[in-house]
């Protein structure tokens, strides 16, 4: 603990790798001018929303904001909870190295000019149109179909069906 802060040391508690328990973490759908943000990290592989791990006294929606402003430069203003993934990763033993919990957003673009924080290999505003030409992560499709179908975007991501609508 801290004389300014009375909540112990948060980071002493938070293992990513091979954690004691799930981390909650938050995503965001970003749709501005036609395009969907999406961004890479070396973990990934592949293209997927950017977002990250919920911090300690954070609300969702502010956990939301400030990644999305950490990682890509924007500031957003997060309207719906659209989605969860579990993201549960084990080593060749077969023991847990990763689990996210994570709960996707549908966000509103408010301003800045997209660059990639330090934590992102990339991030692009992609043309609906060329999103399939994108290697994405596993549920990714199923999720913005989801969105797409909410949003009347005509259009459906192979690999990925839409998602029943509330």
């Amino acid at each position: 603990m801290t004389a300014a802060n009375t909540q112990p040391d948060a980071s002493k508690d938070f293992q990513r790798e091979y954690p004691s328990r799930p981390i909650v973490a938050v995503g965001a759908v970003v749709i501005h001018a036609g395009c969907l943000l999406l961004a890479t990290k070396p973990s990934y592989g592949a293209w997927s929303l950017p977002g990250g791990a919920v911090q300690l006294g954070e609300t969702l929606h502010a956990a939301a904001q400030r990644e999305i402003l950490e990682e890509c430069g924007i500031t957003i203003r997060p309207t719906e909870l659209i989605g969860y993934v579990d993201r549960i990763v084990p080593d060749t033993q077969g023991r847990i190295f990763h689990h996210y919990t994570i709960l996707d957003f549908l966000a509103e673009y408010i301003s800045g000019r997209l660059r990639p924080g330090s934590d992102i290999v990339e991030a692009r505003w992609i043309p609906f149109a060329e999103i399939s030409a994108y290697p994405l992560t596993p549920m990714l499709p199923g999720l913005l179909n989801k969105v797409f179908a909410m949003r009347r975007i005509p259009l459906t991501l192979p690999g990925g069906e839409p998602a029943p609508l509330r």
